[in-house]
């Protein structure tokens, strides 16, 4: 589907005002393989789509006579988990992320016909997040949870997409059950002992017509002038890396986080509207833009309350689209070519959804090389690469590089966007690490989230950087930037997976 059908989709759940209904639906209109016709199924009937299957309906019949290709089709498109964490929603809050999910699902044909553009997002937020039966959302139980009266899917794409999604899943899922978790240490999981404060600042900058927002979170005493940039993802905002942020300052260090405003939550917001089209192309360029006006900004000395604060060696942190400017940043060359050959093949066995956002690059990949020398190290989480980045371009890399990826995120599955660009890469002191359970929301790190899992290693990476010096750069035999232990988290499982795993089966 494409992205500005999907966009359609996303606009018909909009935020409006609204009294959340009465009742979930009731009743799923299916289109099943083989058949012409459609079957329509009461939602309870789902439950237990066995015993469904045990009588003697025209549905039973038509999976005997499929020798039960139908009744297995059901179980997994109704049983299996979705790429949507139970309890990731803050209801008291907009959240971006809901939207995202709604997107991801209407992608797989399964919530066309519901009634769900009256709802608000803690509506919506409370619905998901009802949904998950042990931390875990399934079609079937999102539906239990949803407003409406009949649901249509089309089960042949929604099986077809599910099996696809667990195969770029695969590799990943052997590498975190076998290769050793990283352990916890105190010494980077806990606070640091400095106070931290948070301020907003609006930065003119040449390249766009309004100033640039900035949060800045900095230890109110003892900074040690070392900054750090975090760049958020589509439709994201600072405020959903602030935990990053205060783990970082609190241990000295200042961190800048950018609103992108042609992507941002207030983007999104608008585009529901109607008031603007889907994120231009040419945000490829503007984002990492973005972080370098910071950077000169802080160079100059333009930004109130950072004197002493150096921009002449950064590490860089982004999620999802921000994990691209972080690679932007870091040197890394996007290609057309492979865009303009694959983008058209909707059944492609490597297409994600991903592609969705990575296929409209097209137009702005040859203006989008904007590499900054300041930026010695990034950090790339959840990172959209595999169709857009040439890997043959890595060796021009002039940051080292950190991928992390979870191993149950369907927006950015592991194996096609991490896994296979770090195994293309030449050695130089890159990593990779893959966190068991992350997906593409709980991998981030709210203000409030005290303990979140990916703190102590990005702490870590940052650490390992500013101590390399000039060592820091790529390079064969360059030192590790992380220590050999303590980097882990006690609620995620992190692996550090040798370049030699990556592709080996």
């Amino acid at each position: 589907m494409p992205f500005r059908s999907l966009f359609c989709t996303a606009t018909a759940m909009a935020v409006t005002a609204g009294a959340l209904p009465v009742g979930a639906v009731e009743q799923v209109q299916i289109r099943f393989p083989f058949v012409d016709e459609s079957f329509n199924l009461k939602v309870s009937e789902l439950a237990d789509p066995q015993a469904l299957l045990n009588g003697n309906s025209d549905l039973a019949e038509l999976d005997r006579a499929t020798d039960g290709v139908i009744g297995r089709g059901l179980i997994q498109a109704f049983k299996t988990p979705l790429p949507i964490s139970g309890g990731v929603f803050d209801q008291a809050t907009d959240s971006p992320l809901v939207n995202q999910s709604l997107i991801v699902l209407s992608s797989m044909g399964a919530l066309e016909g519901l009634p769900t553009k009256t709802l608000t997002v803690p509506q919506l937020s409370a619905a998901i997040n009802k949904s998950a039966v042990g931390g875990q959302v399934t079609l079937l139980s999102l539906l239990q949870a949803l407003p409406g009266d009949t649901a249509r899917v089309d089960l042949a794409r929604i099986v077809f997409l599910m099996n696809r999604n667990a195969r770029q899943r695969q590799r990943t899922e052997q590498l975190v059950n076998s290769l050793p978790a990283a352990s916890s240490d105190a010494g980077l999981s806990g606070v640091g002992s400095l106070a931290v404060q948070r301020g907003q600042l609006s930065l003119p900058v040449a390249h766009r017509p309004e100033p640039l927002q900035l949060v800045l979170i900095q230890p109110t005493t003892q900074a040690n002038g070392r900054l750090v940039v975090i760049s958020h993802g589509l439709w994201d905002g600072p405020e959903s890396f602030e935990g990053w942020a205060n783990h970082l300052a609190s241990r000295g260090y200042t961190v800048a986080l950018p609103l992108h405003p042609g992507s941002d939550k207030d983007q999104q917001h608008a585009m529901l509207s109607g008031e603007v089209p889907p994120p231009s192309p040419s945000e490829l360029r503007l984002r990492p833009l973005d972080v370098t006006a910071v950077l000169d900004a802080v160079q100059a000395n333009r930004l109130q309350g950072l004197n002493g604060v150096s921009a002449e060696s950064v590490v860089v942190v982004g999620h999802s689209w921000g994990a691209i400017t972080a690679l932007q940043l870091a040197g890394g060359r996007a290609t057309a070519a492979r865009l303009r050959q694959r983008c058209p093949d909707v059944n492609d066995p490597d297409r994600t959804f991903s592609w969705l956002l990575q296929c409209t690059f097209e137009s702005s990949v040859d203006q989008a090389a904007v590499s900054d020398p300041r930026v010695k190290a990034v950090v790339a989480v959840s990172p959209p690469i595999g169709l857009l980045f040439d890997p043959a371009a890595a060796s021009a890399l002039q940051a080292r590089t950190l991928l992390v990826s979870g191993s149950r995120d369907w927006v950015v599955p592991p194996d096609p966007e991490a896994l296979v660009p770090f195994a293309s890469t030449s050695p130089a002191g890159h990593r990779l690490v893959l966190a068991k359970g992350g997906d593409h929301f709980n991998l981030r790190a709210p203000a409030k989230q005290a303990a979140a899992p990916l703190s102590p290693l990005i702490l870590a990476w940052v650490n390992g950087a500013y101590a390399a010096g000039a060592q820091v750069a790529p390079a064969a035999g360059a030192p590790s930037l992380l220590p050999p232990s303590g980097w882990g988290s006690a609620d995620m499982v992190l692996v550090d997976v040798p370049s030699a795993q990556a592709t080996s089966r």
